[in-house]
């Protein structure tokens, strides 16, 4: 009973961990502005990062060393430096946008400007780590987050053509006015919103902090593929709630109220104050855990004591990074700029340097001196490398579309 309580508690928190800011944003505007044409991101985004977070949790309960540890022992110093500082970038500008989110989730409730809760939130985020157990932070919010199937509750209180959302799904076409280029932008905002680096790295990070061995393989297994499609299934119901509300009204996704605003006209009150607990758990959780894989990938390459188990003193070096990194954050956040845009940019940002992230997590687990019998089987690479070429293409296709596109205007 234990166990399977151990791995309950596993999935929902992997379920509450899937969504964060960028996929409340993303998720409202496609839906709001493609309808269901671009579902089918999702259901690939779900695999690959179940996948890839499978491979790295693996390697972790294997080797017990974590991710980017193995990265510069087996690929060398520059390429480990390379991803170390890629994936910093990311998740720095990734906690810009969450930190905005939280904020704007609470204005919601306050009517109090957004700007002013930020370092509140930034504060908590710092408090949590510092002083809350590793176990209880995760299963907290992990559990709160579960409040966003409010969303998909709304789904069905709004009562849909079933078979004409069907066909949308199965047959994707663009909405007048909207192009190609366009098209294939938001693609690739929704692929970095749903296979986001923080998840891989926190996640095989936790691995090692927990101390998981050869028989914890099963708890790997069941947050990577059955918590991320459960999760997979919420970022759907919000593209759905969107396309049944927002899309017919002409309503464009310019700020987090219009995310909530279809399941407040199906539910009320009382789905407004589910979908707000839900936001800000999910993507208060979504805070700490990018706060602490910007150190972790740092504190991994350079060898440092790192993670929540040693006593603060003992790992000065990671949690002084910490800190730098969470004050920047904040500095940059009450500049004013736009929640929205910096939620775009830092998703777009983040699938454009996936292979840099994903292409050693294959290689290590492929490699027999670190994982033995536990290297990935056949089936394992064959669909390992059909997303490290999806990946690689919509890194090289970034860069134009961003241009082509003036970043999907």
């Amino acid at each position: 009973m234990k166990k399977l309580l151990s791995l309950a508690l596993g999935v929902f928190t992997a379920i509450g961990g899937f969504i964060d800011i960028g996929d409340l944003i993303t998720d409202a505007l496609i839906g709001a502005r493609f309808g269901l044409a671009l579902v089918w991101v999702t259901v690939v985004a779900v695999i690959g990062v179940a996948l890839y977070s499978e491979m790295a949790g693996r390697v972790a309960v294997v080797t017990r060393r974590t991710v980017f540890d193995l990265i510069r022992e087996r690929m060398g110093a520059r390429m480990g430096l390379a991803a170390v500082i890629v994936s910093y970038l990311v998740n720095a500008i990734a906690l810009i946008a969450e930190l905005c989110g939280i904020a704007l989730a609470i204005e919601l409730l306050t009517d109090v400007h957004y700007l002013l809760w930020v370092p509140p939130v930034a504060f908590l985020a710092w408090l949590v780590i510092w002083r809350v157990p590793f176990e209880m932070m995760e299963r907290v919010y992990g559990l709160a987050g579960m409040a966003l199937f409010v969303f998909v509750i709304a789904v069905w209180h709004l009562g849909p053509d079933w078979g004409q959302m069907a066909h949308d799904v199965t047959h994707p076409s663009l909405p007048f006015g909207e192009g190609l280029p366009t098209y294939f932008f938001y693609a690739l905002v929704m692929l970095g919103a749903q296979m986001t680096p923080y998840e891989v790295f926190f996640f095989s990070s936790a691995a090692v902090e927990h101390r998981w061995r050869a028989r914890n393989l099963i708890e790997v297994r069941m947050n990577c593929w059955v918590g991320y499609p459960i999760g997979g299934i919420l970022a759907i119901g919000i593209q759905v709630v969107a396309y049944q509300v927002l899309q017919p009204a002409g309503i464009q996704v310019e700020n987090l109220s219009q995310t909530v605003l279809p399941v407040v006209l199906a539910l009320g009150k009382v789905g407004f104050a589910l979908a707000i607990l839900g936001i800000v758990a999910a993507v208060f959780g979504s805070t700490i855990e990018t706060l602490l894989s910007s150190s972790y990938t740092v504190a991994h390459h350079f060898g440092w004591t790192w993670g929540k188990t040693p006593r603060p003193a003992d790992a000065s070096r990671f949690h002084t990074l910490l800190l730098i990194t969470l004050l920047a954050a904040v500095a940059v956040a009450l500049t004013t700029i736009n929640p929205v845009t910096i939620t775009i940019y830092a998703v777009y940002l983040g699938a454009a340097v996936l292979p840099v992230t994903y292409l050693p997590i294959l290689v290590i687990a492929n490699d027999r001196r670190y994982m033995g019998e536990r290297v990935n089987g056949r089936l394992a690479n064959a669909v390992g490398v059909v997303y490290l070429v999806i990946v690689l293409v919509g890194a090289l296709a970034a860069l134009p579309l961003l241009i082509a596109t003036k970043a999907g205007l």
